[in-house]
This record gives structure tokens, C-alpha cells and sequence, in this order.
């Protein structure tokens, strides 16, 4: 939106020049996100804690999550807002992608906020029954898939790219749709397994976000692309401020997200910002890449897999109690320490993410 004006400015002072570089746009956009985060996040959280909408806590997890009931929750609607504005205000509005991305992000976070408020204000305590939060996931996740495969534009939008390789890139043709579903619909439900301590899951994604920024700078840039042997996506750069202004909004709850947290995001922000990622790696083709940066998400979804599977086959648990965090915790870590070292690993994940752009 201010791209247009700019240009219609930049006839009459040349400085507004400056707004057409990405780079420039996607740092107006995070602090414009991390801005609304911050500004609105006090009244948020008194709006929420006035109405009682707070977190409810399981019976048999860690004994040291019962000081956390009450604490107000659903603040991922927050997040959604912040890169809701500040996509809309900073990105080319005529880029595709940027409509894909920001929709099935939001369309995600709506299913959450249903199941949060029917949690929190109904007090049903299965919020959206799991058939049906699957069903309108799975709708929302093949209509995106649907729509990026009949909007192709290039070969290059289609192929399987596999990391640390050079020339190996599979043409997956229709297989392309269901696919990109199951990144989505994965990366979403693998974030809200994740979101189940202070900051654990919105760190991992800020990260991750700011990972996903640059290789759609560099996907999107010829140039770059044909330096690092990755595909060129025309129109994937613009990108770069959607997860810019993602991560600008998750550094901005987690200002109040952070141990000990004051709100949670609920599933309105876990969900959304899990398919929102999913989304991003599809368009520049690094979804394997997004299976590496977001290894802390894949851990604790494989620990839930294999310990429901382990108790179902033989009556057996694997760990203490899934998802993984909680193992940790169950073994006497504090919850700082659980938490910090998960950041870590992510750090360490996402800079391998990184690499695999040059080492082919």
C-alpha cells in the first residue's frame, strides 16, 4: 500500500526511491510489526485477563505448569494482526505470493481462534472436535496448493529441491498438490505441538522466518539464484517482507511471551504461524530445507508419533510424556533451561538451513 505511494511521491522527491528496494521495505515491515506488538500487547493482555479467558492446564502434566492456569491465552491473534498490517502496508499488493501466504496464514489462524474460544469462553474443554479442525485445515491447505500449482508460471515452481545437491531437482507435476498440503497442514500442526512452554515455539519460528526471508531474497533475484544453483521463482523476493514482519511480530510477543510468560499464543498463532511458514518454503522450494531449520518442530512431532505408536503397539512408553519438551521437564530440567536449550538447537539448525545454499 505505501509502495503506491511512494512511487506517486518519488516523481515529485526522489527519496522515496528508497522504497522500492526490498531490503529496505522487509526492515520498515518487522519494525512496524515489532511496533504493534509492543504497543498493543499491555492492552491485550488486560482485555483477555478482564474477560477470563485464560489458560487451562492439564492434570497429569508437570506439576509446575499449575501456576500457569489462568494466564491469559489466544494472544497469537496478536501476532496475525501485527503481520496482517504490516504486510498489507509495506508489501507490493499485486504480488501473488504475498496473497497466498497472508491468507492461508490467516485462515490457519482461524481455525485456532474457533478451537480457542470454544476452550476458553464455551469452556467445552475439546474446543473444535479434531476431525473437524483436520478437515478445515486439510480445506484450507489444498485450496493454497491448488491455487500455487494452476497459477505456475515457470518449471522451477513445481520441482523438489534437494539440499546439498547441485543438479538434483525432481519435476513432481500433479504429486506437487499433495505435497504442498502436507508441508502446510504439517508445519501448522507441528508448531502447535510445539507452542507448550514460555517462548519455546515462537523463538524457533521468528528464526525460522528470518531464515525463509533470505532464500526468497536470493530465489527471487536471478543473480543470486544462478550463483547458488537454486531455482529462480520471479516474484518470490517480495517475500522477504512477509517474514520480516513475521519475525518483527514474534520478537514483539515475546516480549511478553517470555518466561514467566504473561499471554500465550493459543492455537489462533501456533496454527497460523506454523502454515505460514509452510507456505513460504513451498513457494521458494526449500521445503526440505524447512524440514532442517525447523528440526525443533519435527523432534517434538516425531516424539508424540512414536509414543502414541509405542503405547498403542506394545502398552509401553518411550518417554516420560510427549511432546518432548515435556520429557525433559518430567526429568527435572526447569523450564528455563528446557526452553533456552531448544533456542539453541534451532540457532544451530537454521544456520545448517542457511549453508545448504552454498554447499551443492
Amino acid at each position: 500500500m505505501l509502495l503506491w505511494l511512494a512511487e506517486y511521491l518519488q516523481q515529485y522527491i526522489s527519496g522515496f526511491n528508497l522504497f522500492g528496494y526490498l531490503t529496505i521495505r522487509s526492515i520498515f515491515g518487522a519494525l512496524t510489526s515489532l511496533l504493534i506488538c509492543l504497543l498493543l500487547g499491555p492492552y491485550m493482555i488486560r482485555k483477555l485477563a478482564g474477560k477470563q479467558i485464560g489458560q487451562t492446564v492439564r492434570d497429569d502434566g508437570p506439576k509446575t505448569h499449575l501456576s500457569k492456569a489462568g494466564t491469559p491465552t489466544m494472544g497469537g491473534a496478536l501476532i496475525l494482526i501485527a503481520v496482517a498490517i504490516s504486510t498489507l502496508l509495506w508489501s507490493d499488493l499485486e504480488n501473488r505470493y504475498v496473497w497466498v501466504v497472508l491468507m492461508t496464514t490467516l485462515s490457519f489462524g482461524m481455525v485456532g481462534w474457533v478451537d480457542d474460544y470454544r476452550k476458553l469462553i464455551h469452556k467445552d474443554p475439546k474446543g473444535l472436535a479434531s476431525r473437524w479442525k483436520y478437515f478445515w485445515q486439510s480445506v484450507i491447505g489444498l485450496v493454497a496448493a491448488t491455487y500455487l500449482y494452476m497459477s505456475v508460471q515457470v518449471d522451477a515452481e513445481t520441482v523438489l529441491i534437494i539440499p546439498f545437491f547441485k543438479q538434483v531437482a525432481i519435476n513432481m507435476g500433479l504429486f506437487y498438490i499433495v505435497f504442498t498440503y502436507f508441508v502446510i497442514v504439517g508445519t501448522s500442526n507441528a508448531v502447535n505441538l510445539t507452542d507448550g512452554l514460555d517462548g519455546l515455539a515462537i523463538l524457533p519460528t521468528v528464526l525460522v522466518a528470518g531464515a525463509l526471508g533470505i532464500i526468497a531474497y536470493v530465489t527471487g533475484n536471478i543473480n543470486f539464484a544462478s550463483y547458488l544453483s537454486i531455482p529462480y521463482i520471479p516474484g518470490s523476493g517480495e517475500l522477504i517482507i512477509f517474514c520480516a514482519t513475521l519475525a518483527g511480530a514474534g520478537l514483539g510477543f515475546l516480549w511478553f511471551n517470555t518466561y514467566p510468560a504473561q499471554v500465550f499464543m493459543g492455537d489462533v498463532g501456533s496454527l497460523g504461524l506454523g502454515a505460514a511458514l509452510g507456505t513460504v518454503a513451498v513457494i521458494v522450494r526449500q521445503e526440505l530445507v524447512l524440514f532442517i531449520m525447523g528440526g525443533v518442530f519435527v523432534m517434538e512431532t516425531v516424539s508424540v508419533i512414536l509414543q502414541v505408536a509405542s503405547f498403542k503397539l506394545t502398552g509401553r512408553r518411550i518417554f516420560n510424556m510427549a511432546p518432548l519438551h515435556h520429557h525433559y521437564e518430567l526429568k527435572g530440567w526447569p523450564e528455563p533451561r528446557v526452553i533456552v536449550r531448544f533456542w539453541i538447537i534451532s540457532v544451530v539448525l537454521v544456520l545448517i538451513g542457511l549453508a545448504t545454499l552454498k554447499i551443492r
